[in-house]
């Protein structure tokens, strides 16, 4: 992947993004508000080898003091320490409630003892630290001075007092919300990815390309009015009237020698917008001053007649079963811009019928009647009505639904064209969204831009 695809899948998800973000620091700034404040004092001791009128090596007594330092240290939760300081104090804890609070360090090479007090109460912290730091000074004294009292002894000497602290040491309210703003974001950016990687369905004509083989005609931009307004074609200025307009286009150019005449518009599944892109791409081809034939293949689930509002009744099942001719069964539409076959009347055979020689025989006088025959077939994994299809066309148009046709489900589809040596001739990305989400404005422009002298030249033809 290139930058740009991180970027894109950032962009593309950015509100999981910021919504995964705002929630986690959220929660840690909530969690990190109820935390109790928790203040924590320091005093400081400084041992050392108790003066003599005997002569002696002030080194000896330093390196005597280090060696002995860390186990000072240790010493200061024990309870000879703090069993006094609780009785001086009178604190309602036992010892070794207190010395969870307490610690002690040496900083390295030094003969000093800090001492650490953490509290609820910021006084009550500096005055246990200050009590601790005197009676682990007693102690000390205590266990170095021998019984005979003729060994110098070793003085612990509080030097710097504790006081009560004026903020707590804890929480962090600061850090833990720019953890949690780190945390959130990790997330997010982790979840945007993982939902990239869980979602198989195609999302690009390039991707598209490279899966089928097939030259991307065009992108079809999404249009949450396509439902009620299905013939966007009738519509010169519409945006995704130019869509079909390219995709006329760049089909022209897909073989200039061997220009395919009947032209099957398939898909993978139902519902990703074949019938209106074959009614589209009739009617832009009628435009272009072509005579154009649109013959209803999908049998099991008709929806041509719905969206042009015509009788359906009589039709393409009608002439395979030899109950009448192939001319008593040509609708003129809006003004004989174009002609309908419909599908008839609903088969218990429609597999049998299209692989029957009647179909062929359609295909191939219509062929001969007129300029171009667009069909309007099945999708291929509900049935195989649409391999059949395509196999006696000249080719086939997959039209791929963005973000819900799965790679799966476009393998299987191409498998299945595949098995029938069916010819794919391109593919039309529908439902693309456009704006700065989405990949159908980029695309979109290219293909316009590409093809726009073409366009212009084929319509004035």
């Amino acid at each position: 992947m290139e930058l740009r695809d991180y970027l894109r899948i950032l962009a593309k998800h950015w509100i999981g993004i910021t919504l995964i973000t705002v929630l986690v620091t959220a929660l840690v700034a909530v969690w990190t508000f109820l935390q109790p404040r928790v203040y924590t004092a320091n005093a400081q001791t400084f041992v050392a080898i108790a003066s003599s009128n005997d002569s002696s090596d002030p080194f000896t007594g330093a390196t005597y003091t280090l060696q002995r330092i860390t186990s000072y240290v240790q010493l200061v939760d024990s309870p000879d320490v703090l069993g006094p300081v609780i009785e001086e104090l009178d604190l309602d804890r036992s010892v070794n409630s207190l010395a969870g609070s307490v610690s002690a360090s040496n900083p390295v090479d030094t003969v000093l003892i800090n001492i650490s007090v953490s509290d609820l109460d910021p006084a009550l912290a500096a005055t246990i630290a200050n009590a601790t730091a005197v009676q682990l000074g007693s102690v000390i004294q205590s266990l170095e001075t021998s019984s005979a009292g003729d060994i110098i002894p070793v003085q612990a000497t509080l030097t710097d007092p504790a006081e009560p602290p004026g903020s707590p040491s804890s929480p962090r309210t600061r850090v833990n919300i720019l953890l949690g703003l780190l945390i959130g974001l990790a997330l997010g950016v982790g979840y945007a990815f993982l939902r990239e990687s869980l979602d198989t369905t195609v999302k690009s004509p390039d991707e598209l390309g490279e899966m089928t083989g097939a030259t991307p005609l065009g992108l079809i931009s999404f249009d949450p009015d396509a439902e009620t307004k299905p013939l966007v074609s009738l519509e010169p200025r519409a945006p995704r009237a130019e869509a079909f307009r390219t995709i006329r286009t760049n089909l022209q150019y897909v073989d200039v020698d061997h220009s395919p005449r009947a032209v099957a518009i398939t898909s993978a599944v139902p519902n990703e917008g074949k019938t209106t892109t074959s009614i589209n791409l009739a009617i832009t081809m009628a435009q272009a001053g072509k005579k154009v034939a649109l013959v209803e293949t999908d049998l099991r689930r008709p929806r041509v007649g719905t969206y042009l509002g015509i009788e359906s009744q009589v039709g393409l099942t009608d002439v395979l079963a030899g109950q009448t001719k192939l001319e008593d069964t040509l609708l003129p539409w809006n003004r004989e811009l174009f002609t309908v076959i419909p599908s008839g009347h609903a088969p218990p055979n429609p597999s049998e019928l299209l692989s029957s020689q009647q179909f062929v025989q359609v295909i191939e006088d219509l062929k001969a009647e007129f300029d171009q025959v667009i069909i309007d077939s099945s999708p291929l994994l509900a049935v195989t009505d649409g391999a059949i299809v395509s196999k006696v066309a000249d080719g086939a148009v997959m039209v791929v639904r963005f973000g819900k046709t799965t790679r799966e489900q476009l393998d299987t589809s191409m498998d299945a064209l595949s098995q029938v040596d069916a010819r794919l001739l391109g593919t039309v990305m529908n439902f693309v969204p456009t704006g700065r989400r989405g990949y159908g404005y980029y695309y979109a422009y290219r293909y316009r831009y590409g093809y726009a002298d073409r366009d212009e030249r084929s319509d004035a033809s």
